[in-house]
Protein backbone atom coordinates (compact mmCIF):
# COMPACT_ATOMS: atom_id res chain seq x y z
CA UNK A 1 0.00 0.00 0.00
CA UNK A 2 2.72 2.42 1.03
CA UNK A 3 4.53 1.44 -2.47
CA UNK A 4 1.18 2.52 -4.16
CA UNK A 5 1.11 5.88 -2.38
CA UNK A 6 4.66 6.67 -3.07
CA UNK A 7 4.28 6.49 -7.00
CA UNK A 8 1.04 7.81 -6.93
CA UNK A 9 3.25 11.01 -5.14
CA UNK A 10 5.86 10.47 -7.82
CA UNK A 11 3.16 10.83 -10.61
CA UNK A 12 1.64 13.77 -9.15
CA UNK A 13 5.41 15.52 -8.79
CA UNK A 14 6.32 14.25 -12.40
CA UNK A 15 2.86 15.65 -13.88
CA UNK A 16 3.64 19.09 -11.80
CA UNK A 17 7.01 19.75 -13.25
CA UNK A 18 5.70 19.08 -16.56
CA UNK A 19 3.13 21.35 -16.12
CA UNK A 20 5.35 23.81 -14.84
CA UNK A 21 8.03 23.84 -17.90
CA UNK A 22 5.17 24.02 -20.70
CA UNK A 23 3.78 27.06 -18.60
CA UNK A 24 6.58 28.12 -19.42
CA UNK A 25 7.52 27.83 -22.95
CA UNK A 26 3.75 29.09 -23.38
CA UNK A 27 4.68 32.28 -21.81
CA UNK A 28 7.80 33.82 -23.15
CA UNK A 29 9.68 36.37 -22.15
CA UNK A 30 8.54 39.54 -23.98
CA UNK A 31 11.66 42.10 -23.63
CA UNK A 32 13.61 39.88 -21.21
CA UNK A 33 10.65 41.53 -18.55
CA UNK A 34 8.22 38.69 -17.69
CA UNK A 35 5.19 37.14 -19.57
CA UNK A 36 3.93 38.79 -23.08
CA UNK A 37 2.44 42.10 -22.20
CA UNK A 38 -1.06 42.79 -23.01
CA UNK A 39 -1.71 46.16 -24.58
CA UNK A 40 -4.85 47.75 -23.81
CA UNK A 41 -5.55 51.59 -23.43
CA UNK A 42 -9.30 51.18 -23.49
CA UNK A 43 -9.92 51.58 -19.68
CA UNK A 44 -7.91 54.67 -19.76
CA UNK A 45 -5.55 53.99 -17.32
CA UNK A 46 -3.87 51.77 -19.63
CA UNK A 47 -0.02 50.27 -18.78
CA UNK A 48 2.49 48.74 -21.27
CA UNK A 49 4.70 46.84 -19.97
CA UNK A 50 5.02 49.53 -17.17
CA UNK A 51 2.58 51.25 -14.27
CA UNK A 52 2.64 54.29 -15.71
CA UNK A 53 -0.29 56.22 -17.42
CA UNK A 54 -0.60 55.75 -20.90
CA UNK A 55 -0.81 59.20 -22.35
CA UNK A 56 -3.32 59.32 -25.34
CA UNK A 57 -2.11 62.52 -27.87
CA UNK A 58 -5.62 63.16 -29.18
CA UNK A 59 -5.59 63.83 -33.40
CA UNK A 60 -8.62 65.19 -34.08
CA UNK A 61 -11.47 67.42 -32.40
CA UNK A 62 -13.22 65.00 -29.47
CA UNK A 63 -11.47 66.26 -26.09
CA UNK A 64 -9.21 63.70 -24.64
CA UNK A 65 -11.53 62.98 -21.67
CA UNK A 66 -14.32 62.16 -24.36
CA UNK A 67 -12.09 59.92 -26.02
CA UNK A 68 -10.67 57.83 -23.16
CA UNK A 69 -14.40 57.83 -22.32
CA UNK A 70 -15.32 56.26 -25.76
CA UNK A 71 -12.33 53.89 -26.35
CA UNK A 72 -13.47 52.69 -22.21
CA UNK A 73 -16.70 51.86 -23.62
CA UNK A 74 -15.33 50.03 -26.42
CA UNK A 75 -12.57 48.11 -24.51
CA UNK A 76 -15.86 46.79 -22.66
CA UNK A 77 -17.52 46.28 -25.46
CA UNK A 78 -14.95 44.18 -26.84
CA UNK A 79 -13.99 42.37 -23.70
CA UNK A 80 -18.00 41.24 -23.26
CA UNK A 81 -17.69 40.02 -27.23
CA UNK A 82 -14.56 37.49 -26.00
CA UNK A 83 -12.00 39.55 -28.19
CA UNK A 84 -8.72 39.29 -26.71
CA UNK A 85 -6.08 42.03 -26.27
CA UNK A 86 -3.22 42.61 -28.26
CA UNK A 87 0.30 41.60 -27.24
CA UNK A 88 3.53 43.80 -27.28
CA UNK A 89 6.26 43.09 -29.52
CA UNK A 90 8.26 40.52 -27.65
CA UNK A 91 12.18 40.22 -27.72
CA UNK A 92 12.79 42.06 -31.35
CA UNK A 93 16.04 41.47 -33.16
CA UNK A 94 15.63 44.14 -36.04
CA UNK A 95 13.71 46.73 -37.77
CA UNK A 96 12.88 47.99 -41.18
CA UNK A 97 11.22 51.08 -41.87
CA UNK A 98 10.94 52.12 -38.13
CA UNK A 99 13.30 52.64 -35.19
CA UNK A 100 14.35 50.34 -32.62
CA UNK A 101 12.32 52.08 -30.25
CA UNK A 102 8.99 50.87 -32.40
CA UNK A 103 6.03 49.54 -29.80
CA UNK A 104 2.89 48.68 -30.31
CA UNK A 105 1.54 50.61 -27.21
CA UNK A 106 2.60 53.52 -28.96
CA UNK A 107 -0.15 52.83 -31.85
CA UNK A 108 -3.20 52.14 -29.25
CA UNK A 109 -5.85 55.20 -28.93
CA UNK A 110 -4.47 56.57 -32.48
CA UNK A 111 -4.49 53.79 -35.10
CA UNK A 112 -5.94 50.88 -36.44
CA UNK A 113 -3.29 48.22 -36.32
CA UNK A 114 -3.02 44.97 -39.24
CA UNK A 115 -0.51 42.75 -37.60
CA UNK A 116 0.81 40.54 -40.41
CA UNK A 117 3.48 37.13 -39.58
CA UNK A 118 5.45 36.42 -42.79
CA UNK A 119 9.01 35.40 -43.81
CA UNK A 120 10.08 36.60 -47.13
CA UNK A 121 10.61 32.69 -48.43
CA UNK A 122 7.13 31.83 -48.32
CA UNK A 123 5.30 31.74 -51.40
CA UNK A 124 2.12 32.13 -49.62
CA UNK A 125 3.35 35.23 -48.12
CA UNK A 126 4.28 36.74 -50.64
CA UNK A 127 0.95 36.72 -52.64
CA UNK A 128 -0.47 38.45 -49.79
CA UNK A 129 1.90 41.36 -50.12
CA UNK A 130 0.29 42.78 -53.12
CA UNK A 131 -2.71 43.04 -51.15
CA UNK A 132 -1.33 44.62 -47.62
CA UNK A 133 1.11 47.18 -49.92
CA UNK A 134 -2.12 48.44 -51.63
CA UNK A 135 -4.08 48.77 -48.21
CA UNK A 136 -1.21 50.78 -46.70
CA UNK A 137 -1.43 53.16 -50.03
CA UNK A 138 -4.78 53.63 -49.49
CA UNK A 139 -5.82 53.69 -46.03
CA UNK A 140 -2.32 54.90 -44.25
CA UNK A 141 -3.63 58.67 -44.22
CA UNK A 142 -6.62 57.15 -43.00
CA UNK A 143 -5.28 55.97 -39.58
CA UNK A 144 -4.09 52.61 -40.70
CA UNK A 145 -0.68 50.86 -39.34
CA UNK A 146 0.84 47.57 -40.74
CA UNK A 147 3.17 46.07 -38.67
CA UNK A 148 4.75 43.24 -40.36
CA UNK A 149 6.35 40.68 -38.04
CA UNK A 150 9.38 38.59 -39.99
CA UNK A 151 9.48 35.29 -38.56
CA UNK A 152 11.82 33.28 -40.36
CA UNK A 153 11.72 29.99 -41.40
CA UNK A 154 15.39 29.39 -42.21
CA UNK A 155 18.72 30.69 -40.83
CA UNK A 156 19.20 32.94 -44.01
CA UNK A 157 16.44 34.60 -43.10
CA UNK A 158 17.37 36.39 -39.88
CA UNK A 159 19.74 38.35 -41.50
CA UNK A 160 18.73 41.88 -41.72
CA UNK A 161 20.32 42.84 -44.96
CA UNK A 162 18.12 39.80 -46.67
CA UNK A 163 14.54 41.38 -45.31
CA UNK A 164 15.81 44.64 -46.69
CA UNK A 165 16.03 43.37 -49.74
CA UNK A 166 12.70 41.64 -49.81
CA UNK A 167 11.10 44.81 -48.50
CA UNK A 168 12.42 46.96 -51.44
CA UNK A 169 12.00 44.02 -53.73
CA UNK A 170 8.18 44.27 -53.22
CA UNK A 171 7.88 47.92 -52.07
CA UNK A 172 6.95 47.19 -48.83
CA UNK A 173 6.90 51.38 -46.89
CA UNK A 174 5.10 50.23 -43.65
CA UNK A 175 7.34 49.09 -40.54
CA UNK A 176 9.01 45.45 -40.52
CA UNK A 177 9.91 44.12 -36.67
CA UNK A 178 12.33 41.05 -37.23
CA UNK A 179 11.24 38.24 -34.69
CA UNK A 180 14.28 35.60 -35.28
CA UNK A 181 14.07 34.36 -31.60
CA UNK A 182 10.32 33.80 -32.33
CA UNK A 183 9.63 35.91 -29.18
CA UNK A 184 6.34 37.57 -30.85
CA UNK A 185 5.47 34.93 -32.80
CA UNK A 186 5.25 32.28 -29.53
CA UNK A 187 3.77 35.56 -27.46
CA UNK A 188 0.65 35.23 -29.92
CA UNK A 189 0.57 31.31 -29.78
CA UNK A 190 0.95 31.82 -33.70
CA UNK A 191 1.97 28.72 -36.00
CA UNK A 192 0.72 29.87 -39.76
CA UNK A 193 2.69 32.08 -41.80
CA UNK A 194 0.86 34.02 -42.97
CA UNK A 195 -1.48 35.50 -40.41
CA UNK A 196 -3.12 38.42 -39.73
CA UNK A 197 -4.06 40.15 -36.84
CA UNK A 198 -6.52 43.23 -37.11
CA UNK A 199 -6.61 45.32 -33.72
CA UNK A 200 -8.69 47.96 -32.93
CA UNK A 201 -8.13 51.85 -31.36
CA UNK A 202 -9.18 50.44 -28.06
CA UNK A 203 -6.31 47.85 -28.73
CA UNK A 204 -8.48 44.28 -29.09
CA UNK A 205 -7.93 41.77 -32.15
CA UNK A 206 -10.86 42.00 -33.45
CA UNK A 207 -10.55 40.00 -36.74
CA UNK A 208 -7.82 37.48 -37.46
CA UNK A 209 -7.20 35.68 -41.49
CA UNK A 210 -5.00 32.52 -41.53
CA UNK A 211 -3.15 31.72 -44.68
CA UNK A 212 -4.12 33.16 -47.82
CA UNK A 213 -7.89 34.34 -49.43
CA UNK A 214 -10.88 36.25 -47.55
CA UNK A 215 -9.15 39.29 -48.79
CA UNK A 216 -12.57 41.05 -49.49
CA UNK A 217 -14.19 40.36 -45.77
CA UNK A 218 -10.38 41.39 -44.07
CA UNK A 219 -10.49 45.22 -46.24
CA UNK A 220 -13.90 45.63 -45.28
CA UNK A 221 -13.48 45.30 -41.34
CA UNK A 222 -10.28 47.78 -42.04
CA UNK A 223 -12.86 50.27 -43.68
CA UNK A 224 -15.29 49.41 -40.53
CA UNK A 225 -12.10 50.18 -38.24
CA UNK A 226 -11.05 53.14 -39.62
CA UNK A 227 -14.78 54.93 -39.67
CA UNK A 228 -15.16 53.68 -36.10
CA UNK A 229 -11.83 55.50 -35.50
CA UNK A 230 -12.77 58.41 -37.00
CA UNK A 231 -15.92 58.98 -34.45
CA UNK A 232 -13.77 58.12 -31.66
CA UNK A 233 -11.26 60.79 -32.30
CA UNK A 234 -13.42 63.03 -33.73
CA UNK A 235 -11.53 63.36 -37.00
CA UNK A 236 -12.45 64.56 -40.29
CA UNK A 237 -11.50 61.62 -42.68
CA UNK A 238 -12.28 61.24 -46.63
CA UNK A 239 -15.59 58.79 -46.79
CA UNK A 240 -14.02 55.32 -47.15
CA UNK A 241 -14.23 53.61 -50.40
CA UNK A 242 -17.39 51.20 -51.10
CA UNK A 243 -14.77 49.15 -53.64
CA UNK A 244 -12.40 46.87 -52.01
CA UNK A 245 -8.32 46.54 -53.92
CA UNK A 246 -8.30 44.60 -56.52
CA UNK A 247 -4.81 42.43 -57.63
CA UNK A 248 -3.88 41.07 -60.65
CA UNK A 249 -4.97 37.65 -61.18
CA UNK A 250 -1.31 36.28 -61.90
CA UNK A 251 -0.47 37.06 -58.05
CA UNK A 252 -2.95 34.91 -56.49
CA UNK A 253 -3.22 31.01 -55.67
CA UNK A 254 -5.16 28.60 -57.21
CA UNK A 255 -5.36 25.03 -58.07
CA UNK A 256 -2.22 23.85 -56.22
CA UNK A 257 -2.32 20.22 -54.54
CA UNK A 258 1.18 19.11 -54.12
CA UNK A 259 2.52 19.66 -51.15
CA UNK A 260 5.46 21.92 -49.83
CA UNK A 261 8.47 19.54 -49.64
CA UNK A 262 11.67 20.25 -48.01
CA UNK A 263 15.24 19.03 -49.38
CA UNK A 264 16.42 19.44 -45.26
CA UNK A 265 16.93 16.55 -42.80
CA UNK A 266 14.24 17.92 -40.53
CA UNK A 267 11.57 17.63 -42.79
CA UNK A 268 12.09 15.91 -45.53
CA UNK A 269 9.27 13.30 -45.07
CA UNK A 270 8.65 13.40 -48.82
CA UNK A 271 11.99 12.50 -49.81
CA UNK A 272 11.33 8.87 -51.84
CA UNK A 273 14.90 7.65 -52.93
CA UNK A 274 17.09 8.18 -49.71
CA UNK A 275 17.03 7.87 -46.05
CA UNK A 276 14.85 10.50 -44.08
CA UNK A 277 15.67 12.52 -41.37
CA UNK A 278 19.29 11.92 -41.51
CA UNK A 279 21.87 14.62 -42.45
CA UNK A 280 25.04 13.82 -43.60
CA UNK A 281 26.41 12.69 -46.95
CA UNK A 282 23.77 10.45 -49.29
CA UNK A 283 24.32 9.01 -53.23
CA UNK A 284 21.29 8.84 -54.65
CA UNK A 285 19.94 7.65 -57.62
CA UNK A 286 16.75 7.54 -59.87
CA UNK A 287 14.20 4.61 -59.93
CA UNK A 288 12.83 3.28 -63.40
CA UNK A 289 9.05 4.38 -61.63
CA UNK A 290 8.75 7.92 -60.05
CA UNK A 291 5.84 8.65 -57.37
CA UNK A 292 3.65 12.06 -58.25
CA UNK A 293 4.27 14.51 -55.10
CA UNK A 294 7.86 12.40 -54.25
CA UNK A 295 11.36 13.93 -54.17
CA UNK A 296 14.21 12.36 -56.08
CA UNK A 297 17.72 13.69 -55.79
CA UNK A 298 20.43 12.26 -58.62
CA UNK A 299 24.39 11.99 -57.46
CA UNK A 300 25.73 13.04 -54.34
CA UNK A 301 23.89 15.52 -51.77
CA UNK A 302 25.15 16.69 -48.45
CA UNK A 303 21.99 16.92 -46.55
CA UNK A 304 21.91 19.63 -43.83
CA UNK A 305 18.96 20.20 -41.20
CA UNK A 306 17.72 22.91 -43.42
CA UNK A 307 18.76 22.08 -46.77
CA UNK A 308 20.71 20.04 -49.15
CA UNK A 309 23.82 20.91 -50.86
CA UNK A 310 25.48 20.00 -53.53
CA UNK A 311 29.47 19.04 -52.36
CA UNK A 312 32.54 19.40 -54.20
CA UNK A 313 33.20 17.36 -57.53
CA UNK A 314 29.98 18.15 -58.95
CA UNK A 315 30.90 19.21 -62.96
CA UNK A 316 29.01 19.00 -66.08
CA UNK A 317 30.46 15.40 -66.68
CA UNK A 318 29.19 14.45 -63.35
CA UNK A 319 25.74 16.65 -62.32
CA UNK A 320 24.19 16.65 -59.67
CA UNK A 321 19.77 16.84 -60.34
CA UNK A 322 16.54 16.77 -58.62
CA UNK A 323 13.41 15.32 -60.25
CA UNK A 324 9.78 15.45 -59.02
CA UNK A 325 6.60 15.12 -60.31
CA UNK A 326 3.68 17.56 -59.25
CA UNK A 327 0.32 18.59 -59.88
CA UNK A 328 0.27 22.60 -59.71
CA UNK A 329 -0.05 25.92 -61.58
CA UNK A 330 3.22 27.16 -60.85
CA UNK A 331 6.40 25.55 -59.09
CA UNK A 332 8.97 27.67 -57.28
CA UNK A 333 12.18 26.57 -55.35
CA UNK A 334 13.89 28.35 -52.12
CA UNK A 335 17.21 27.70 -53.09
CA UNK A 336 20.97 29.57 -52.49
CA UNK A 337 24.43 29.81 -52.72
CA UNK A 338 26.67 28.19 -50.25
CA UNK A 339 28.94 31.53 -51.06
CA UNK A 340 27.18 33.80 -52.71
CA UNK A 341 28.21 33.09 -56.10
CA UNK A 342 26.26 32.95 -59.15
CA UNK A 343 24.72 29.22 -60.07
CA UNK A 344 23.14 28.33 -63.27
CA UNK A 345 20.75 25.43 -62.47
CA UNK A 346 19.11 24.07 -66.01
CA UNK A 347 15.55 23.71 -65.65
CA UNK A 348 13.40 21.01 -67.21
CA UNK A 349 9.54 20.64 -67.51
CA UNK A 350 8.42 17.01 -68.52
CA UNK A 351 12.21 16.21 -70.36
CA UNK A 352 12.10 20.03 -72.13
CA UNK A 353 12.92 23.50 -71.92
CA UNK A 354 10.44 25.55 -69.94
CA UNK A 355 7.99 26.65 -72.69
CA UNK A 356 8.15 30.74 -72.71
CA UNK A 357 4.49 30.48 -72.43
CA UNK A 358 4.84 29.00 -68.90
CA UNK A 359 7.94 30.36 -67.60
CA UNK A 360 8.69 31.56 -64.40
CA UNK A 361 9.84 35.30 -63.88
CA UNK A 362 13.62 33.94 -62.59
CA UNK A 363 13.85 31.82 -66.21
CA UNK A 364 16.17 33.03 -68.44
CA UNK A 365 17.26 30.89 -71.98
CA UNK A 366 20.64 30.30 -72.97
CA UNK A 367 21.39 28.20 -76.24
CA UNK A 368 17.92 26.72 -76.32
CA UNK A 369 17.78 25.57 -72.63
CA UNK A 370 16.18 27.01 -70.17
CA UNK A 371 17.71 28.36 -66.59
CA UNK A 372 17.59 30.15 -63.44
CA UNK A 373 20.55 32.00 -62.20
CA UNK A 374 20.70 31.34 -57.99
CA UNK A 375 22.37 33.85 -56.40
CA UNK A 376 20.75 35.04 -53.10
CA UNK A 377 19.17 32.70 -50.54
CA UNK A 378 15.73 33.72 -51.61
CA UNK A 379 12.58 31.72 -53.55
CA UNK A 380 12.64 31.03 -57.06
CA UNK A 381 9.75 31.26 -59.55
CA UNK A 382 9.90 28.02 -61.95
CA UNK A 383 6.78 27.56 -63.56
CA UNK A 384 3.91 29.83 -63.70
CA UNK A 385 1.17 27.91 -66.26
CA UNK A 386 -2.33 28.99 -66.65
CA UNK A 387 -4.10 26.16 -65.42
CA UNK A 388 -3.05 23.23 -62.49
CA UNK A 389 -1.78 20.31 -63.92
CA UNK A 390 0.79 17.19 -63.89
CA UNK A 391 3.91 18.01 -65.08
CA UNK A 392 7.58 16.88 -64.09
CA UNK A 393 9.99 18.84 -63.45
CA UNK A 394 13.81 18.10 -63.83
CA UNK A 395 16.65 20.59 -62.32
CA UNK A 396 19.97 19.85 -63.46
CA UNK A 397 23.66 21.48 -61.12
CA UNK A 398 26.65 21.51 -62.61
CA UNK A 399 28.44 23.27 -59.31
CA UNK A 400 29.17 23.16 -56.09
CA UNK A 401 27.24 24.79 -53.14
CA UNK A 402 24.09 25.09 -54.54
CA UNK A 403 21.63 25.20 -51.82
CA UNK A 404 18.12 23.49 -51.88
CA UNK A 405 15.56 24.18 -49.39
CA UNK A 406 11.93 23.62 -50.45
CA UNK A 407 9.51 23.49 -53.12
CA UNK A 408 6.13 25.29 -53.14
CA UNK A 409 3.24 25.22 -55.50
CA UNK A 410 0.66 27.67 -56.41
Amino acid sequence: MKKKILLVVILVLVAGSIWYLESIKAHPDAGGNGAPQAINVGDGTTAIATTTTTTIDVQGSNSPAAVRQSLATLAATDKAEGYEPAIEIADPTGFVNVSSSFKLGSLIGKKVILLDFWTYSCINCIRTLPYLTAWYSRYASSGLEIVGIHTPEFDFEKDINNVIAATQKYGIKYPVVLDSNYGTWNAYGNQYWPHEYLIDLAGYIVHDQVGEGNYDETEKKIQELLAERGQILGMQTAPMPSSTVTVASSTIAGGAISPETYFGANRNEYLANGVQGRPGTQTFSIPANLYANALYLKGVWDVEPEFAQTPEGVSASAPDSVEYQYIAKGIYWVAGSANGSPIDVEVLRDGKPVAQSVAGSDIFYKNGHSYIEVTGDRLYRLVDDKAAGGHAIELIITSPGLQAYTFTFG
